[in-house]
């Protein structure tokens, strides 16, 4: 026997959950239709347990995607941390020199530019929204999709059947919704590891998100709640292993020189952890009966933090065009629907990963006229008051075309 539902979301992640947290309150179908399936259901932390190692930088335009979700109340306020600025320079320009970008949110008469949040936090937190408003949370994973003509069958891994008018695969970069739908994607490899740590510095964060572009990959340092940093080191393959297999002292050090000090000395707190680095594009996000989000959909370079935030738009944009659908009585899982969502998410997406490959690219010159090149351009943008303002708003995440749910916020100010 199978349970009947309007539309699955495969996966419990941010963005599944925050798909699912929306289209039970804002995609005119009962939220009793609706099912996530999902067996992550990150633990709820004692108040004085250290910061989660896996954590994310979220947009105002995010922000106001989970306020729309009724997630954002969920958060503990104080385990966020605002951050007011950001700074980044170049491994042959001192942080504070003429050759470096910073950008503030005093600039353009914001409070902030966003908040540095742990992940399983803002998991929690959409999940509740989506059980609380009614929805159905089926505890396994995926073993099989079917899409026929008129509808999705699902079967779960505990041997459940699951039938559903749009099944969306927010199921992550190895998605099975993804490959059971026969949809390609387009990967490059960029030969590079993501290590991950919580840190301890000698100098106060200052609310500041600090961005070292170095020869061998980006080093950022972002602000923690509980005045520490979590840092995110992309390294070339070979030289991540290295720093992997030193002492916690031995890493210390090159952390310490590698972010040149800016922080004074830096110390371990937590392990170590780290993740290939690949670019992964869709070719397409639909198909009849299926719609692909987040890492299902696309995985960007991490070195302007913009991934969760691409899947919280794409679970906004996702939302409005279901809702459009029923609005108009039409079929939500037909492809035509569906297109609707593709159409302004895919480009969107594409250009960040374009832009993240350039950026990649550019700032890895470490001497001669590249880097002279990249040092004059970011002196040059931090001296032009427009420009910092544009880079501003481009990390407010409310710069191009937005789904209206990240438009609006809770009192419905644009």
């Amino acid at each position: 026997m199978r349970t009947q539902f309007e539309i699955v979301v495969v996966g419990g992640g941010l963005a599944g959950a925050c798909a699912a947290a929306l289209l039970a309150r804002h995609g005119h179908i009962p939220a009793e239709r609706i099912a996530m399936l999902s067996d992550e259901l990150p633990p709820v932390p004692a108040p004085d347990d250290p910061a989660e190692l896996r954590v994310v930088a979220i947009s105002r335009a995010s922000e106001r995607v989970l306020r729309a979700a009724a997630a954002w109340l969920n958060l503990d306020a104080s385990r966020l941390c605002a951050y007011e600025r950001v700074r980044v320079w170049h491994e042959t320009s001192p942080p504070r020199g003429a050759g470096s970008l910073c950008f503030d949110a005093a600039e353009i008469g914001e409070p902030n530019l966003g908040f540095i949040a742990e992940n399983g936090a803002l998991m929690r937190a959409c999940q509740q929204s989506f059980l609380a408003a009614g929805g159905s949370r089926v505890d396994s994973k995926l073993a099989a999709l079917d899409l026929q003509q008129n509808e999705a069958r699902l079967r779960c891994a505990d041997g459940r059947e699951l039938t559903a008018k749009l099944v969306v695969g927010a199921d992550g970069a190895q998605s099975l919704v993804r490959t059971a739908s026969g949809l390609t994607v387009r990967t490059w490899d960029y030969r590079q590891a993501a290590i991950v740590a919580t840190v301890r510095t000698a100098k106060p964060h200052e609310g500041t998100a600090w961005q070292r572009f170095l020869r061998t990959g980006p080093l950022a340092l972002l602000p923690l709640f509980n005045g520490q940093s979590s840092i995110v080191w992309s390294v070339d393959s070979a030289p991540a292993q290295e720093l992997l297999d030193l002492s916690d002292a031995q890493f210390n050090d090159r952390l310490t020189a590698a972010s040149d000090e800016v922080l004074g000395s830096a110390m371990l707190t937590s392990r170590r952890v780290s993740f290939p680095l690949r670019s992964v594009a869709a070719r397409s996000y639909v198909t009849a009966r299926c719609a692909l989000i987040g890492d299902a959909a696309h995985v960007i370079h991490p070195l302007a933090g913009q991934g969760a935030n691409l899947g919280l738009l794409d679970a906004a944009a996702l939302c409005e065009a279901v809702a459009g659908a029923i609005a108009q009585h039409e079929d939500p899982g037909a492809l035509r629907a569906l297109r609707r969502y593709e159409q302004q998410r895919r480009t969107q997406n594409q250009l960040m990963d374009a832009a993240m490959g350039a950026f990649h690219t550019g700032f890895a010159a470490s001497v001669g006229p590249g880097a002279w090149l990249v040092n004059q351009a970011l002196g040059a943008v931090n001296r032009s008051g427009a420009l910092k303002r544009a880079f501003a708003r481009h990390a407010l995440g409310t710069a191009g075309e937005l789904p209206r749910l990240a438009r609006v916020s809770a009192s419905g100010q644009t």
